[in-house]
């Protein structure tokens, strides 16, 4: 099939290719091994968000991905490009650019770096046609002679509607892959004679599982704060990861009302009045459908619906066990997914009147990795040069929300961050790169609370972000901001926002971590001993790098009681349960960790 599309090219395909999960990875594989054996073949491929399972970057990391990497990523075949790019390079007839980065993959990688194209989502589909490509290749379901492009309607639909209207020329070959749902829609399923080609290998691969993360203090308090702006009757946007899960369990839980105890304790100030269950619940309009958003949908929070839809949504890669709900769910349920371009779901333009009605009380939820003082957002860069995500459709949902009527865009990030030991504001005087600027500025959210930005004064804008900053940096960030002409001499922070700490953090929440803010709320590969090893080796990752704070984990699995389930987690790991004198550094540390995590969870601080 490879060698017949290279011939019906002339030679020479321009290949596109979806993000993400829709990467039909056997037939991209193999065009990739006839270019690299033909020189005088030539290969682009455009793309974005190559999914690929973690490499371990040191002995501890080894120790514990590896005896579960299939479980818990699936049997993921790798990309052949993506290898060649992390090894010795590709050759000179193979290029691939990427408008989104699986988040931190290709830092340092300096092909990757210079071939990335920054481009928002709905605009990546121009900068897409602009390269002429000549072959559309995806991952697809099949129902009998119909087939669905399932995970990635996102831009391969207007595509398809472009060649239809004869304003496009390409060959479309697809992947059958069965393990994928086959999503209803005008937009989703495609027509057999679409296709000139199609392939249904006999051992088809398993989908890349995007393994969800425990949720943090830091990260259920942001969705605490998250779930008090949400208007019932409105229309939601939230994303992939801790975040994201800790927003929807929140909603749930407010659906509930179960959250009163909660809120009514809380050491900082908790802003929005949305705190009764939903009556008229919501609509869910977003780029990526994941598994908060399908949770609130099963859990009947979203229900609102929009042209027979109680979600739209672009493309979706989640956990395994979001496909399997998805194909088990009854048809008729499932249809109430409807899968669309990003051009409908990430923009308002097109049918704008009827977007407009039907996006009220819109809150788009999106994180962010730094906040400048003056509101301005970092989000897919690490510092100059060096690319981390991607640009993707965040300031589109920024556009959206200051367009709408009562919209609203709401930036998450946890107030700090550790490396090497040592703790940095995420609520920084200025950024080295900017996704968002100052002038889009909006509602800003970390742990410590909300800091609504639209239509204020620089000055109050400043003293709105450093109430929700961690207390430790408060006073710095308030006299860099007084040097700078930019906040009055005798400004203060507030009295009661000088309690910014982890400690206080962890003191509100501990109450109701194993009920309602569970380390998981929405499901986890992990099992049992590996829930328990995580934050041990979160603990030990913020440490590397630090000769004292390794000697301070070393000290610590000298003076504290082990940890009840010490002996199995060792063991998980590849070493001893129990210590001796000729213990290695690592497992000490590790050991260290895990008795320092059993003393926090057991009492909290004051």
């Amino acid at each position: 099939m490879a060698q017949a599309i290279f011939r019906q090219t002339g030679g020479e395909v321009r290949l596109a290719l979806p993000l993400g999960l829709g990467k039909p990875v056997t037939l991209v594989n193999a065009l990739t091994r006839a270019a690299v054996a033909d020189p005088a073949l030539k290969l682009s491929i455009f793309t974005a968000l190559t999914l690929q399972r973690p490499q371990s970057e040191s002995d501890i990391e080894k120790r514990f991905l590896e005896p579960a990497m299939d479980r818990l990523f699936g049997a993921y075949p790798s990309l052949l490009y993506a290898n060649m790019i992390h090894g010795h390079g590709l050759p000179d007839n193979i290029k691939v650019s990427e408008f989104f980065f699986q988040a931190g993959t290709w830092l340092g990688n300096k092909y990757a770096q210079r071939h990335y194209i920054s481009a928002n989502y709905t605009h990546a589909r121009d900068v897409l046609i602009a390269q002429k490509p000549n072959v559309l290749s995806q991952l697809v379901a099949q129902d009998g002679e119909r087939f669905s492009l399932s995970c990635n309607t996102d831009i391969s639909a207007d595509l398809f509607t472009a060649r239809r209207a004869r304003r496009m020329d390409f060959i479309a070959v697809g992947e059958v892959n069965n393990a994928l749902p086959f999503m209803e829609g005008a937009d989703a399923v495609v027509g057999a004679d679409e296709f000139q080609m199609m392939l249904t290998p006999p051992e088809q691969f398993d989908l890349f599982s995007a393994v969800r993360r425990p949720v943090s203090d830091a990260q259920h308090a942001i969705g605490l704060h998250v779930s008090r702006l949400v208007k019932d009757g409105g229309t939601l946007q939230i994303g992939i990861g801790a975040i994201g899960d800790a927003v929807a369990n929140a909603l749930l839980l407010r659906d509930r009302s179960a959250l009163g105890p909660v809120w009514e304790s809380a050491p900082f100030p908790m802003k929005g009045d949305g705190v009764a269950p939903f009556e008229t619940g919501l609509y869910g309009v977003t780029e990526m459908l994941v598994g908060g958003l399908l949770a609130l949908f099963e859990g009947g929070v979203i229900r609102r619906e929009v042209d027979g839809a109680a979600i739209h949504a672009g493309f979706f890669v989640e956990a395994r066990d979001m496909y399997q709900k998805l194909r088990d769910m009854d048809p008729a349920k499932r249809a109430k997914i409807a899968m669309k371009p990003v051009s409908y779901t990430n923009q308002l333009y097109g049918d704008e009147d009827a977007k407009r009605a039907a996006r009220i009380h819109a809150r788009f939820v999106n994180g962010a990795m730094q906040v400048s003082l003056l509101g301005d957002a970092m989000s897919d860069s690490a510092k100059p040069g060096q690319v981390v995500s991607g640009v993707g459709g965040q300031v589109n949902f920024v556009e959206q929300a200051l367009t709408l009527k009562d919209g609203r865009v709401i930036l998450t990030l946890p107030a700090t961050r550790t490396s090497g030991g040592k703790v940095t504001s995420n609520i920084v005087w200025q950024l080295a790169v900017t996704t968002v600027p100052r002038h889009m500025r909006d509602i800003v959210v970390t742990e410590y609370g909300t800091a609504d930005l639209r239509g204020q004064t620089d000055e109050e804008v400043i003293k709105r972000l450093i109430a929700i900053a961690d207390s430790r940096f408060q006073e710095g960030l308030l006299q860099t901001a007084k040097d700078a002409g930019k906040v009055s001499p005798d400004a203060e922070v507030p009295q009661d926002r000088r309690n910014n700490t982890p400690d206080a953090l962890a003191t509100w929440l501990a109450p109701y971590r194993d009920t309602l803010l569970p380390d998981f709320p929405l499901g986890t590969d992990f099992d049992a001993i590996e829930q328990v090893l995580l934050p041990a080796l979160s603990l030990l990752g913020d440490a590397s790098g630090s000769k004292r704070e390794l000697m301070a984990l070393i000290w610590t699995s000298l003076v504290l009681d082990k940890h009840p389930q010490e002996a199995e987690a060792m063991s998980r790991m590849g070493f001893d349960e129990k210590p001796s004198l000729t213990e290695a550094p690592q497992a000490r540390a590790l050991r260290g960790a895990l008795r320092q995590v059993a003393k926090d969870r057991a009492a909290p601080s004051c």
